[in-house]
């Protein structure tokens, strides 16, 4: 199987001299459901940002989809990023702007700007729009202004949006930092099967250790802007982690009360979280 997306020696240096990575080279296959860890500092957040150029890296090549996105610049890059959904920490969302209004903002990259400013979107996104929110539970928030939602429902409202890209890949930068346990759990038992529904590449950075062994097809760990583990969540040792967290152990749950969503690792799971349209989370 040809790989989604080729990484080789990627360097990104910020300033004169501090090396933020530090020559990663990687493969990542159609399909997988990535997470990357670390510390806080380790690089997750200028690698996977590099990845959709909203950082330019310093050395390497990035081959995405057959093309060579390091070099695209212009309407090619436009093109390129257009089938990279991206989902943030802090949502990006437009507070005082309806949640199907921010969703359908997956659609720009496909709509003429005279349209998108009246709010005139294709029949069909809107319907797409629809079913996505339909689909995480927020079908009574539909027509809400998203700064009136919860953090955890504004993440998945992020999540529709990227995914109305029709994106071949997914990022998502700490998605779930910002968080209490219950809704990260929800946030990423969704991100997690809308991804393998649609059959997505998804790569996902977290702090928490615990979350990356739960929904993760593949596990890399970063320390210091090199990869320093690469394998199946089963294949992460405690040695390892304590190894990827040496000094920063405190960074490895989420808020520090993992207990709370309990996923811990060792700890065996509870039962599924249902979703319904009304819950906050």
């Amino acid at each position: 199987m040809e790989p989604l997306l080729s990484i080789k020696d990627l360097v990104k240096v910020y300033g004169k001299s501090t090396r933020a990575l530090n020559g990663i080279s990687i493969d990542f296959y159609p399909g997988e459901f990535i997470v990357v860890i670390g510390p806080s500092g380790a690089g997750k957040s200028t690698f996977i940002r590099c990845i959709n150029r909203l950082i330019d890296s310093t050395e390497g090549n990035l081959v995405f989809d057959g093309d060579n996105l390091e070099k695209a610049s212009g309407s090619k890059l436009r093109k390129e990023r257009s089938k990279i959904g991206m989902i943030f920490q802090h949502y990006n969302l437009i507070g005082r702007t309806n949640v199907i209004k921010n969703v359908l903002h997956g659609r720009l990259h496909d709509t003429p700007l005279y349209k998108s400013i009246f709010g005139f979107f294709k029949h069909e996104d809107k319907k797409e729009a629809v079913e996505l929110l339909e689909k995480v539970g927020l079908k009574d928030q539909i027509y809400k202004r998203a700064d009136e939602l919860s953090g955890g429902q504004m993440q998945r409202v992020g999540i529709c949006r990227a995914l109305l890209q029709r994106p071949k890949l997914l990022l998502a930068d700490e998605p779930i930092a910002s968080l209490d346990p219950i809704s990260a759990n929800i946030v990423m038992e969704q991100l997690h099967n809308i991804s393998k529904e649609k059959k997505l590449t998804c790569i996902v950075n977290l702090h928490q250790v615990d979350y990356a062994k739960k929904y993760a097809s593949r596990i890399v760990g970063i320390k210091k802007g090199r990869v320093v583990f690469d394998g199946k969540p089963a294949e992460l040792s405690d040695k390892i982690i304590r190894s990827i967290y040496e000094g920063k152990e405190s960074q490895m749950t989420l808020q520090n009360d993992a207990a709370q969503t309990g996923i811990s690792t060792g700890v065996k799971e509870g039962p599924a979280l249902q979703l319904t349209g009304g819950q906050k989370a």
